[in-house]
């Protein structure tokens, strides 16, 4: 079976960012870019969630994953001014993933699938911390 490692970004974006995150909605005139960033993220989790792909199939989320990991990336510049470390420690395992999934795609095998499943982990753990630490901002 073949993946799509974007689809695989999707879905662990909604399983990092889907549920909780900050409190206002980031319209507000003194919130931080942060908190518009991340609602931005949290809106587009909510779209692929809403998406009904046993009915359309994988072209049911296509057009959210790109703009997902745009997005994301936005968050993470965004954050840096306030949340560098954390920030800092999602851009590292974002990386360490993208560099695991390429690694399985070039030699698909249970190591490189588990090295996969660490780098998930990694990056969830270092978005929950992002995610607490920018609860407070917004």
């Amino acid at each position: 079976m073949t993946r799509n490692p974007g689809i695989l970004t999707a879905i662990l974006a909604a399983a990092v960012l889907g549920t909780g995150g900050c409190a206002g909605s980031g319209a507000e005139a003194n919130a931080p870019a942060v908190c518009e960033s991340f609602a931005t993220v949290q809106n587009t989790v909510t779209q692929i969630r809403n998406a009904n792909v046993s009915e359309n199939g994988l072209a049911a989320v296509r057009p959210y994953v790109t703009e997902l990991l745009e997005q994301l990336n936005q968050l993470v510049a965004d954050a840096q001014a306030q949340f560098k470390p954390q920030a800092d420690q999602l851009r590292t395992t974002v990386d360490q993933l993208s560099a695991s999934v390429d690694s399985a795609r070039a030699d698909p095998g249970a190591a490189t699938f588990s090295a996969v499943r660490s780098a998930i982990t990694a990056v969830g753990d270092s978005a929950r911390a992002l995610r607490q630490a920018i609860s407070g901002s917004c």
